[in-house]
């Protein structure tokens, strides 16, 4: 179990490599190179481990994916506004070269990628499978509304190795954007597992809207 998981992250780092790095990223078709990337992600998740246990979609989830993407949408919104009060010129800079990404494809079909495929795959390796077999790994597994050290330092694993794959991308805002997605989506799959699918509503929905909908700029 720990070889495979180990190989799939190196494999998602690896990708993630490619699509961020200033060596590699001028040369490639971003958009095309993520969704073929989530795709590689969602297919190692099944193939290597259970990761949707725990994804019933219902009303309540709907409502709570759609609450934790308007917040995280807030708080990014408040974080830009101090990035730029802080450090206007470096900020702004960075936040450009982001939404850089999306010139020359339709908002349309952006939408329809980060909302069905690149936004649901990414939970669906990260948590699902990362995650949860980490938990497996240490014991921590499906420990509903019971927090332990133990789940905790799990957690702060795999949100850590959700940042990390960033770290190529040499764009402090878009790792720091990680690292704030990892803590929220990580805590909430480990403090509410049975409430997956609004992990991965509101994952799907805030792509979509920071990207498309409403960009923070």
């Amino acid at each position: 179990m720990v070889k495979r998981l180990s190989a799939a992250v190196g494999i998602a780092f690896v990708l993630w490599t490619v699509m961020f790095s200033p060596w590699t990223a001028p040369y490639i078709p971003f958009w095309g190179v993520m969704t073929g990337s989530a795709i590689v992600l969602i297919t190692l998740a099944f193939v290597l481990g259970s990761p949707i246990k725990g994804l019933h979609i219902g009303f309540t989830d709907l409502l709570l994916g759609i609450a934790v993407a308007a917040g995280l949408w807030g708080c990014f919104w408040v974080g830009d506004k101090v990035s730029q009060w802080l450090f206007p010129s470096f900020a702004r800079l960075q936040v450009d070269s982001i939404y850089g990404m999306k010139e020359g494809i339709s908002p349309l079909l952006l939408s329809a990628l980060l909302l069905f495929i690149i936004g649901p795959a990414e939970e669906i390796f990260w948590r699902g499978y990362v995650q949860r077999t980490l938990m497996q790994l240490f014991g921590a597994a499906d420990r509903i509304n019971h927090i332990t050290r133990k789940g905790i330092l799990v957690t702060l694993l795999a949100i850590a190795f959700y940042t990390l794959v960033h770290l190529f991308s040499f764009n402090f805002m878009l790792i720091m954007a990680a690292l704030v997605c990892g803590v929220v989506w990580g805590g909430l799959y480990y403090l509410f597992p049975n409430r997956f699918a609004a992990v991965v509503i509101s994952h799907a929905l805030w792509d979509a809207a920071v990207f498309v909908w409403f960009p923070i700029l």
